[in-house]
């Protein structure tokens, strides 16, 4: 029990600091955004009409890359958020990205694979209980059948039988999306550190799917917990190198295009 105590007054305390960071980000007038097209025009005196045609023809580019937030995303940290979006960027290239290299180097894609079903099959109780919250029976029931093949024939979820042979996918809900099937709305964007794009509801939502999880009950202490979490987060770039900069390569402003991304990604599987 002081275990438990002690774990969840260190998850108090980081999420104090993050808001403490996000609050001073805010004084410090880093939630207005600025829009640079990065050219700059000038016309000679004597070509008053083309200049005004030119005027134009570029307020109207402006207009349409300029954010407006039409697509309804909120977003006063936006100063915090690109920061936040550089940091984790630095963190992929500089740690992460030659950690999973080497550790896909080592370890081959067949192991890698197992190990990314078993810890998928490990965290069914989050996807239970959130289909279940969401009075979504027929998901539920078809999480409990994949859990029981993948758990037994699977051979505790190194192998997926229950889609290889029966065409049964996961049926993926966490408690952020349970919160937006009840009519919470998102509330202001945010990105978090590690963990990237999310949102006021989706973060609130962390602390339940947290404790749902029964990989941190295997008693483990917080070290051990976080070797885990990094564990199963560099297992996963492995499986998934290269993709991030394919994403990169195509965005003209990349925290704009995740941002967006997200946001309309999270509504999208809340209507489902």
């Amino acid at each position: 029990m002081t275990h438990q105590v002690n774990k969840m007054l260190t998850h108090i305390r980081i999420l104090l600091a993050v808001l403490t960071c996000i609050a001073l980000f805010i004084s410090s007038g880093y939630a207005e955004e600025t829009v640079d097209t990065g050219e700059t025009f000038t016309a000679a005196e004597n070509q008053e009409d083309t200049d005004i045609d030119l005027d134009d023809e570029f307020d109207e580019f402006d207009d349409e890359f300029e954010d407006t937030d039409d697509d309804g995303v909120f977003d006063p940290l936006i100063g915090y958020n690109r920061f936040m979006t550089g940091v984790n960027d630095k963190m992929y290239y500089w740690l992460l990205k030659p950690v999973a290299r080497c550790y896909g180097f080592i370890i081959p894609g067949s192991v890698r694979r197992s190990i990314s079903r078993c810890y998928k099959n490990l965290i069914f109780p989050i996807r239970f209980v959130n289909n279940l919250l969401q009075l979504k029976f027929k998901q539920t029931a078809t999480e409990s059948a994949r859990f029981t093949i993948n758990s037994t024939i699977g051979i505790l979820g190194l192998f997926d039988p229950a889609k290889t042979w029966g065409g049964i996918d996961p049926c993926q809900e966490d408690f952020g999306q349970t919160l937006g099937h009840y009519g919470l709305g998102g509330g202001f964007h945010v990105v978090l550190p590690v963990l990237g794009p999310s949102n006021l509801r989706d973060m609130a939502g962390l602390a339940p799917d947290y404790y749902l999880n029964p990989v941190h009950y295997i008693g483990a202490n917080d070290l051990g917990l976080i070797a885990i979490d990094a564990g199963e987060k560099i297992n996963y770039i492995s499986l998934h190198i290269d993709e991030y900069e394919s994403l990169q390569k195509d965005a003209i402003d990349f925290y704009l295009f995740m941002r967006d991304a997200y946001e309309q990604n999270r509504r999208m599987k809340i209507k489902e």
